[in-house]
């Protein structure tokens, strides 16, 4: 009795049940346990926001606490004015939010956490349940099995729309997880960081395998989102590589560094995507030569099945699948309210209330795929700026410590969680990101920011900052 109830009372236990079932919500049959489980685990999940802020003062020992609080408000008030039939789904969404920033974002405040051992065991979980997906996906590809369901139209097996999907419900969330799963494998090789989490070694070999495995899913899923991703992952880890020594650069010295930088980001952006349609080529040969062999031996043809050639593209031929048309169109959910916005529940019942007149279109879904845009809508300009200061003085304190060139940066994760957060900002520009889903994509961000906020810790040690509203503190706690 004593350890189920260390269990349920443990936000490290929560964090790790959580992240593995919205993981869940993306794969095919699979789902529909994972949302059933959703409500337990939101019960769980509100409960400990409770018992964190009664037992460790999560709210005021955050860093930059008073800008979150002012956040939240800011969402309540717009639900609020806004009130309307989607207040139950603004109000979960609202949640969520609370989760992400007082359970994940606030992991910092948690003293008796062993954050890194929480993280080790969460990422090395990802590797291996992606592994073994990928390994699922790819044979069924290359031995011709696929599967369209009527009755349920958003399962389809291995090809969505002419892109390999594998056992993913969206070729975009299998390219996601993909991309996070090779940054795991490359935070696993991190000495430091399996050292002080105080777990063993995973296998160079099954690293290996793994990257391989999610890199060519990757390539095949034709994700452009997940591309820029990685790529601007790699970049910014490059910045770091290049910038990050203590000392200063003679102008000769930084022009050649810049210069290095430029050439090599152009040479990863060309060969990422020529690689990529190399690879979709070769492999589409592969696959159509094997639906060929099988229809030759059941006595059909590809024609007569109904089959078209798989090439692993897009069927819209426009790049951004329609994002700009979107973004352009959303100006005028902005327009109905600037300064507090809409609330994020309201955007599609908005939408289809507005159709006459001002607006001549209707969203079918409650994010812009643009997570700026989306947070620009839902909170208006105010919320807007409030949540930029704060995650403008954020990115400040890590990329200050970062570049200080602290001792055994090399071989921790420090560097990985810099690269993901800045490279997920660029990404966050094209999904639905950031906030306003309750996705395993918005929810792996927050984790990120909580682990690099324990490093703002190690580095930036706070004290006496329980009464961040106390004017001794405010000043301190805001900037």
């Amino acid at each position: 009795m004593k350890r189920l109830k260390s269990f349920f009372g443990s936000p490290s236990a929560f964090r790790i049940c959580y992240i593995i079932d919205l993981f869940f919500c993306n794969i095919s049959y699979l789902q529909i346990v994972a949302y059933v489980l959703m409500l337990p685990f939101f019960i769980w999940g509100v409960i400990l926001c409770c018992v964190n802020q009664r037992k460790y003062k999560t709210f005021t020992k955050m860093r930059f606490g008073i800008w979150i609080g002012a956040f939240l408000l800011c969402n309540l008030i717009t639900m609020i004015i806004n009130f309307s039939v989607m207040v139950i789904y603004s109000g979960i969404v609202f949640l969520n939010l609370c989760m992400c920033f007082f359970l994940f974002y606030g992991m910092h405040t948690e003293p008796q956490t062993n954050i890194k051992a929480e993280f080790y065991t969460i990422c090395r979980l990802i590797v291996y349940i992606t592994t073994i997906l990928g390994i699922i996906g790819i044979t069924c590809l290359v031995c011709g099995v696929s599967y369209d369901s009527q009755e349920f139209t958003w399962i389809k097996f291995i090809i969505y729309e002419n892109r390999f999907t594998g056992v993913y419900v969206n070729p975009n969330l299998l390219g996601f997880t993909s991309v996070v799963s090779i940054v795991c494998c490359h935070m696993l090789t991190k000495k430091k960081f399996y050292t002080e989490a105080g777990r063993p070694r995973v296998s160079i070999i099954w690293i290996l395998t793994c990257a391989g495995i999610d890199l060519f899913s990757l390539l095949l899923c034709d994700s452009n989102a997940s591309m820029v991703l990685i790529i601007c992952y790699v970049i910014a880890y490059v910045v770091y590589v290049l910038f990050s020594e203590e000392k200063r650069f003679s102008k000769k010295q930084l022009f050649a560094r810049l210069t290095a930088l430029c050439c090599l980001g152009v040479f990863v952006v060309c060969s990422a995507f020529m690689f990529r349609v190399i690879c979709q080529q070769g492999f589409s040969a592969v696959v159509n030569h094997t639906r060929e062999v099988v229809a030759e031996q059941n006595s059909e043809k590809v024609a007569q099945s109904g089959e078209e050639p798989v090439t692993f593209t897009h069927i819209n031929e426009n790049i951004d699948s329609g994002r700009f048309k979107l973004a352009k169109e959303s100006v005028n959910l902005f327009k109905i309210s600037p300064f507090i916005g809409i609330s994020n529940g309201n955007i599609v019942l908005y939408s289809e209330e507005y159709s006459d007149g001002a607006m001549s279109f209707s969203y079918h879904f409650s994010d812009l795929h643009n997570g700026y845009l989306t947070l620009l809508v839902s909170t208006g300009f105010l919320g807007f700026t409030i949540f930029a200061i704060f995650g403008f003085r954020f990115a400040k304190h890590i990329i200050q410590n970062l570049f200080k060139d602290k001792s055994g940066l090399q071989n921790d994760i420090f560097p990985c969680l810099f690269s993901f957060l800045a490279a997920y900002l660029v990404y966050a520009l094209f999904e639905k990101a950031l906030l306003y889903d309750v996705s395993f994509m918005v929810v792996w961000f927050w984790l990120f920011m909580g682990v690099a906020s324990t490093y703002l810790n190690k580095y930036e040690p706070m004290y006496d900052n329980e009464y961040i509203i106390y004017k001794k503190h405010l000043r301190r706690n805001i900037f």
